[in-house]
């Protein structure tokens, strides 16, 4: 019987994972999907959050700024790219400035350091692209940016070197009390765990059903991106948002840690827990909204588009609770949700601490975990040297981000290991570029293939049935 089950591989279940693997426990984390950070977690607006928008006294609240003040630290620890570039909440008209003083005096109340309401004059200092019709903003110099799914694969991965085990295609689909603790059914597949934690994301209201809690229900919005080549990065310095509203922060123009421009999201409540399409109306919306936050955004630089859903709770606030003995809810995680996750992480394994789990930390176990990027970021003697013991990092497979397959094989070789283009695109960026894939791709499907002991046709974009390559059109074999 294992000691610990958490439902859900998100960045909130990973980091979760990643912090109970320190102690003398065994740890198992179980996933729908085929591959990790396949939900809320693999796309969405990749913010730190400085904390001035929850309100104060909230779960939201306190997690979101402890939260941000641990991010840079655990995403230094696990190798994985971080900038502090500051936020800003612009604002049009005094109405606007009016909800900024809220939103200052709330985020003073959470603790929030450094805040300050600019006026035009003052804003241009700090973001000169700012558009023509902004007066004022709010600024938050704590605000930072980070790849959430790059965080979410580094802390499960981190986990699995402690120990932890990592389940995939294993949709949980009943819970059945038991003496000493809970099973766990995945069709023929069954765990059993003296504790299970519910991090299912827009699914968590469901499992908490099957265990009798029906306290609490979770909705799905979906919020639609555009993300822009690199050679927009550059069009602003710190992540600019809109004055927030009842659906939420609404849409943001914010560089990427990886030099890229992001905008959106929008924010739609949808009933299927699973649509993830964009719209026409949505993405026209996106691109209205951010040429009024910031000039000079190149429209036809997007790259692609997608779309994220956020889990948002009935409660107004997370809900992170136990309604029986040793079934823990980690649920409602929306914004500032990623801000919030290395900090959800100890709350919970403080409230393990108080129910009467011992936490001994584990001999050998570490917090720390090699950057998949590290190769990139290297000298010139110091790339030649790792040339000179494996010279497959000579060779570019994808020109767009300089990747190479000694990378993409590494990443293939390293738990949380990918199975499909997308879980290779995650870990080392080979087909984000502006090409999206169209001439590294077939490289990535042979390397692919050629690991995982598959037929080149068996290798999917994302799983399921998403195959590629239905033949071969030359050779002996060809079709």
């Amino acid at each position: 019987m294992t000691d610990v089950l958490i439902i859900g591989a998100g960045v909130v279940g990973g980091l979760l994972a990643r912090e109970l693997s320190l102690y003398e426990l065994s740890v198992a984390l179980v996933e729908k999907e085929d591959d990790v950070a396949m939900g809320a977690t693999r796309a969405n607006s990749a913010i730190v959050h400085a904390g001035f928008d929850a309100k104060e006294g909230s779960l939201k609240a306190l997690l979101n700024v402890k939260g941000s003040e641990m991010m840079e630290q655990t995403a230094k620890e696990l190798g994985v790219p971080y900038k502090r570039n500051g936020s800003i909440v612009v604002g049009f008209s005094e109405e606007d400035r009016a909800h900024l003083e809220e939103l200052l005096a709330r985020g003073v109340k959470n603790g929030v350091k450094g805040l300050a309401i600019l006026d035009r004059e003052e804003l241009l200092k700090v973001e000169p692209g700012i558009g023509d019709t902004v007066t004022c903003a709010l600024y938050a110099p704590t605000g930072a940016i980070v790849c959430p799914y790059d965080l979410a694969i580094s802390a499960i991965g981190c986990a699995m070197d402690n120990g932890a085990e990592l389940y995939v295609d294993f949709p949980v689909e009943r819970i059945e009390a038991i003496d000493g603790g809970y099973r766990v059914y995945s069709g023929e597949r069954v765990l059993e765990a003296r504790t299970v934690i519910n991090c299912a994301g827009v699914y968590a209201d469901k499992i908490a059903a099957m265990v009798g809690d029906e306290s609490f229900t979770v909705f799905a919005r979906r919020g639609e991106y555009m993300l822009l080549d690199k050679e927009c990065g550059g069009v602003c310095r710190t992540t600019v948002f809109r004055t927030p509203t009842k659906m939420g922060k609404g849409i943001l123009v914010s560089p990427t840690v990886d030099g890229n421009l992001l905008l959106g999201p929008t924010a739609e409540n949808i009933d299927d827990k699973g649509d993830t399409k964009t719209t026409p109306a949505g993405l026209a919306s996106v691109a209205r909204s951010a040429n009024e936050q910031v000039k000079g955004i190149p429209g036809g630089k997007s790259i692609t588009s997608f779309a994220g859903l956020r889990a948002v709770g009935s409660t107004g606030d997370f809900i992170i609770n136990s309604p029986r003995a040793g079934f823990y809810n980690v649920a409602g995680i929306e914004s500032p949700g990623l801000s919030a996750s290395p900090a959800i992480a100890t709350y919970v394994a403080d409230m393990l601490r108080r129910d009467g789990v011992t936490l001994t930390p584990k001999a050998g176990a570490t917090r720390v975990r090699e950057s998949m990027h590290a190769f990139r970021h290297m000298t010139v003697e110091q790339k030649n040297e790792v040339i000179r013991r494996d010279p497959s990092y000579a060779k570019i497979v994808c020109r767009c981000e300089g990747v190479t397959e000694g990378e993409i094989l590494a990443a293939i070789r390293t738990n949380p290991r990918p199975r499909d283009l997308d879980g290779v695109k995650r870990r080392t960026r080979a087909q984000m570029g502006r090409c999206q894939g169209g001439f590294c791709s077939p490289t990535v499907v042979e390397l692919l293939a050629r690991e995982m002991g598959v037929p080149f046709e068996a290798v999917t974009k994302s799983g399921g049935g998403s195959y590629i390559n239905v033949g071969r059109t030359k050779g002996a074999d060809a079709q």
